[in-house]
């Protein structure tokens, strides 16, 4: 009888290793990125345009980073890959630029109290407050020419593009949920000067995954303050912000990518640039993975597993065209201005 009862918790601690195993697999599996919104990919079903949004479905959490351009595109595209948006766990704002928010009163009109990740600003399209302290007064002006008639609130609140949105402000590098933390950090470049950006990392057993949106303060020093946080930099998704850069400085980008962060693999989009797409396939070989729009992206062992990994061109000629007239059509991250400071 003893032998019979050792005999079946063997096999019941066998079955539920098994199950372990099985339901840690089907995690993995469903690990992934989705590229809802570029100017460039080679899915029919969904539409070009530029800008940026990607749906992150990773340790049981379904993310939304950034929200494209154009409400309508936007709305189509996620109709398209059948995503429901009803049961995100946040949302992610990178930066205040339209190319990356736009799509956000959709996701409003379906998730209207979906929680909302987006930089803190002393005076702002996602909402901010300030002392009332910060103006100078003169007590000497009658009542009615005074702010609130010289007895302004203590604190006051400034609203929102999106009034009764539940945004919260990330002021800095946040762990907002385990394992995944918003990178926040402000541009000092010229032309996106103060600008403040969110990246997204995601520690997994394969090292972090890092999506950014469009890399303002420099895809060099994202990842860097990426690598505090984990050191080996599996997979960095998302917009370079070298889509009018030289030709050396997309070299050294590329080299600082490759030999003093030693990141794995690299799926770039959006504002990367075509010399960039071009510089960064020759440099990571088949460790470059095609994002286009549409594309999936999935995460943990079987990163880049059956994908396109660069063989052919990143972009095809009429994605080259679409991309170029995309790219010329405004200036709206100064890149043009700051080129001609340079």
């Amino acid at each position: 009888m003893k032998l019979n009862l050792t005999s079946v918790i063997a096999g019941a601690l066998a079955c539920a290793a098994t199950l372990a195993a099985v339901a840690e697999t089907a995690l993995a599996a469903e690990s992934k990125i989705t590229i809802l919104y570029d100017a460039f990919g080679d899915d029919a079903a969904m539409k070009k345009d530029w800008g940026f949004s990607a749906l992150v479905e990773v340790a049981g959490k379904r993310i939304l980073f950034d929200t494209g351009n154009d409400r309508d595109i936007f709305a189509a595209n996620v109709k398209a890959k059948n995503i429901d948006l009803t049961n995100l766990d946040f949302v992610v704002l990178s930066h205040r630029h339209s190319d990356h928010m736009a799509g956000l009163s959709h996701v409003l009109s379906v998730n209207p109290k979906v929680k909302i990740y987006a930089p803190r600003e002393g005076f702002g399209i996602y909402g901010s407050s300030l002392p009332s302290s910060f103006y100078r007064k003169d007590e000497s002006l009658p009542p009615q020419m005074r702010y609130y008639d010289g007895k302004p609130p203590e604190v006051m609140t400034f609203g929102t593009a999106w009034q009764g949105a539940n945004f919260e402000p990330i002021e800095k590098t946040t762990e907002v949920a385990p394992g995944i933390t918003l990178i926040a950090l402000v541009s000092d470049v010229p032309g996106t000067r103060e600008l403040r950006e969110l990246s997204l990392a995601v520690n997994t057993a394969d090292g972090l995954v890092l999506l950014v949106g469009c890399s303002h303060p420099g895809i060099d020093k994202i990842v860097e303050a990426a690598a505090a946080i984990n050191p080996k930099i599996h997979l960095i998704a998302g917009g370079f912000h070298l889509v009018v850069a030289p030709d050396d400085t997309i070299a050294k980008t590329v080299a600082a990518l490759k030999d003093t962060f030693k990141v794995e693999n690299v799926a770039p989009g959006h504002c990367t640039g075509e010399p960039t797409f071009t510089a960064l396939k020759q440099a990571f070989g088949n460790r470059y993975i095609y994002a286009g729009v549409g594309t999936s992206l999935p995460l943990g062992p079987s990163t880049g597993v059956g994908q396109r990994r660069g063989e052919r061109p990143a972009l095809e000629e009429d994605d080259l065209t679409i991309y170029r007239k995309l790219a010329r059509r405004e200036d709206p991250f100064g890149l043009l201005q700051a080129r001609g400071l340079q």
